[in-house]
């Protein structure tokens, strides 16, 4: 009993009283985007394959930072096309308070992840990128001032051991790479975090032009620092054969659709259980992989894709929000 009002508190503090219809497509909606952003990887790696002479000539970090800059800059693009809040967005300094913190803490999030994977082995990368979900719940317990649920921090516990470990135990040695990873994962939970708590009170799609165009433009400058923005090649590149399609796809697929969709549905959610469910992305990832022949099959990724399921059913099942009211049948 005394667990269930914890939680309750706790839940009262980030959510709105949401309907089961309504927390069941936000369920729906960020396993969508999970996937996509498993495919995300399979898209990237296809560019910067593509770009051995680029990279050698700028730099892979500025290589990056350009295709980072043009697919936030698609997705910007899209969204002024087709939704005229976006536009109106653009002149309400409401959704720039909103979009500024977000688009902030995406690019530091991105950028130091791109980093610190220049140093470190992927596998790492991946394990110590999952402790955002570690993070989300430290945060908002704090937040909160309430103790997690028992459920909830199993699901955290074996959610972060699946992400870290799907794809092998992971092999740390503490350098710089590992640091900013670890930075990074610290920024991915204050996102989810700020994600909830602006996108309750400003509308999502102002907030995701806003912050969408914050990081195309933070993402510039980065190409100045990291690469050479005024050589015409260093942005041309992403016109390249084998590099154009994808990076589209990363526009349209992982950041217009799946922030959007995240902005959109997100709210509906506890940000732990939110965390939870992004943690599958490596799942997909790893399924898309083996299905391209891009990942051998190892006894890992039973192990890690299984705790990851369990855990994200545990807390779906057995840990759902107790502020969620059951819609009452009206007809």
């Amino acid at each position: 009993m005394g667990e269930s009002k914890a939680a309750s508190n706790d839940a009262d503090f980030f959510a709105l009283n949401v309907s089961f219809e309504q927390r069941r497509k936000a369920i729906y909606a960020l396993l969508a985007v999970t996937l996509v952003w498993g495919a995300t990887f399979i898209w990237m790696k296809q560019a910067l394959d593509n770009l051995e002479l680029e990279k050698a000539q700028f730099g892979k970090n500025g290589v990056i930072a350009t295709l980072v800059a043009a697919r936030f800059a698609i997705a910007t693009i899209v969204m002024l096309t087709f939704f005229p809040k976006a536009r109106t967005a653009l002149l309400d300094k409401e959704m720039w308070k909103g979009g500024l913190p977000l688009g902030i803490l995406m690019f530091l999030a991105y950028f130091s992840q791109m980093v610190g994977l220049d140093d470190i082995d992927p596998s790492v990368s991946a394990f110590l990128t999952s402790l955002y979900v570690v993070f989300t719940a430290l945060v908002t317990t704090y937040l909160a001032k309430k103790k997690p649920t028992r459920i909830m921090f199993s699901g955290v516990l074996l959610a972060t051991f699946g992400a870290g470990f799907i794809k092998g135990p992971p092999h740390v040695e503490w350098g710089i790479g590992e640091v900013l990873t670890v930075i990074c994962a610290v920024l991915f939970a204050l996102h989810i975090i700020f994600t909830q708590r602006i996108t309750l009170i400003r509308d999502p799609i102002g907030i995701s032009t806003t912050s969408f165009t914050v990081v195309t433009i933070l993402s510039i400058l980065m190409v100045f620092v990291l690469g050479d923005g005024g050589d015409t090649k260093q942005w041309t590149l992403v016109a390249s054969d084998g590099v154009f399609w994808p990076v589209l796809l990363l526009g349209l697929g992982g950041t217009f659709f799946c922030l959007l969709l995240l902005n959109l549905y997100q709210r509906y959610l506890h940000p732990v259980q939110a965390a939870i469910i992004y943690a599958l992305e490596p799942v997909w990832a790893t399924a898309i992989g083996l299905s391209l022949g891009m990942v051998d099959w190892t006894f890992w990724i039973a192990v890690g894709g299984g705790s990851l399921f369990i855990g994200n059913i545990i807390v779906e099942t057995l840990g759902a929000s107790p502020n969620v009211e059951q819609e009452k049948i009206t007809n």
